[in-house]
């Protein structure tokens, strides 16, 4: 029996077979053995879905061979209800939800659980979107995984109301109110990128003959300065502090390792890193492949023999196995790419933090405005710089002349002096 291979306690074993999911938890376990969870990872999740069994529908009903979906989600907010868990009750509910998501997933791929379908009557709308954004705006993957991100906000904010029928009763003022209580509190990329996503929308919306009038001009426009802010990257000292601080002994730590130091050598954003392929490395020629992303330029560059070894000490001795061919994967089980952007800003942040650096940016991209900035530094012209960074226009490239400050001083006229006479 699966539970047996992580339990030993029969006290701990009877609990665990009985309750509402009783018959579900033994499969549970076997799935994530088989996914390649350790013993010490299965018996975290098992006991968060013990906590969660008793308030899982009511004893009556007994024993289950299915569940809905609907029972799961329902049985965790009953229970971060009642939870009086010490301390860190948020962090907790969070590990508890993070269980109920993996359970969800095995009954799904075992055809124990039945989709919310009254959560999903705006999906035929979203899919309908995201098709249409591919086939005539020509939007990249991630720029579709960022308008599904925000237009799944909005048509869940809409409700009863996310069909074609309930959209041609859409009016100007709900648009606005929405948006204007979305950006509250949110950061000027965020507001921008909603702001983008909803008239998007519309203009889908419209052409397909779900409102009979445009709509997109009712998202207000927030107004921001192009070149208002200076780039905040980090320096040199500090990048090679960072750098410094990863402690290369572990799995982790060399896949850190790995991902700043390409990082810091090449400016690239994190999302290119995120989708670095094993065969975007050509080690016989000494090159390396960064795709492009926003819609910039494929940039080929030259294995720099540090960056070079850092990227073979972790595909050698701790890149687990995987039948995917991104570099770069998560360490714990189930293997898989790192899932979004976050999970590498989070990665990035993480390794300044314990560096003790301070900088107002503590993702990526901290390290994209330090390189371009040490590149206007040592003398390139902005057209270099663009073509590293894999800037398809050169106007994308005119912030960082802000940051140049010796050039400033040489063009500087003196301070007129008082001549008494």
């Amino acid at each position: 029996m699966a539970l047996e291979q992580v339990f030993e306690c029969p006290r701990t074993l009877g609990r665990l077979r009985s309750g509402p999911l009783g018959k579900l938890l033994g499969g549970f376990c076997s799935w994530l053995l088989a996914h390649g969870f350790s013993r010490s990872a299965t018996r975290h999740h098992l006991f968060y879905l013990y906590h969660l069994n008793k308030y899982l529908g009511v004893p009556e009903l007994g024993m289950r061979n299915s569940i809905t979906a609907k029972d799961v989600k329902a049985s965790l907010a009953a229970y971060s209800v009642h939870c009086q868990k010490a301390g860190a009750r948020e962090k907790h509910l969070q590990l508890v939800g993070y269980s109920v998501n993996r359970f969800l997933r095995y009954l799904r791929e075992s055809g124990l659980v039945a989709p919310l379908q009254q959560q999903e009557i705006y999906r035929p709308l979203l899919d309908a979107y995201l098709k249409w954004m591919r086939r005539y705006q020509q939007a990249s993957e991630g720029t579709v995984g960022l308008r599904c991100h925000s237009i799944t906000r909005f048509l869940e904010w809409l409700d009863l109301e996310a069909t074609p029928d309930g959209l041609s009763r859409l009016r100007a003022e709900r648009i606005e109110g929405f948006f204007l209580s979305y950006a509250w509190g949110m950061g000027r990329s965020a507001r921008r990128s909603m702001q983008s996503a909803l008239r998007t929308f519309l203009c889908f919306c419209l052409h397909q003959g779900y409102i009979d009038r445009p709509l997109e001009l009712a998202v207000p426009t927030l107004r921001t300065h192009k070149l208002a802010t200076v780039p905040r990257g980090l320096s040199d000292t500090e990048a090679q502090q960072v750098l410094r601080c990863i402690e290369r002994s572990s799995h982790v730590g060399r896949r850190d390792y790995a991902v700043v130091q390409l990082l810091y050598t090449y400016g690239v954003r994190g999302g290119q890193v995120r989708a670095l392929r094993l065969e975007d490395i050509d080690w016989a020629h000494n090159q390396i492949l960064f795709k492009a992303s926003k819609q910039g330029r494929n940039t080929q560059l030259p294995l720099i023999a540090e960056t070079g070894e850092s990227l073979l000490d972790y595909l050698q001795h701790s890149r687990p196995p995987c039948s995917s061919s991104h570099v770069f994967l998560t360490c714990r089980a189930p293997y898989h790419p790192l899932p979004n952007p976050s999970s590498l800003s989070s990665i990035v942040q993480r390794r300044i933090l314990a560096a003790g650096v301070n900088c107002p940016s503590k993702g990526a991209h901290a390290f994209r405005h330090g390189f371009a900035t040490r590149m206007l530094h040592q003398g390139h012209s902005l057209k270099a710089i663009a073509d590293v960074l894999g800037h398809r226009h050169l106007s994308t490239t005119f912030i960082y002349t802000k940051v140049e400050f010796k050039a400033l001083k040489q063009v500087a006229l003196q301070w007129p002096q008082e001549v008494s006479e």
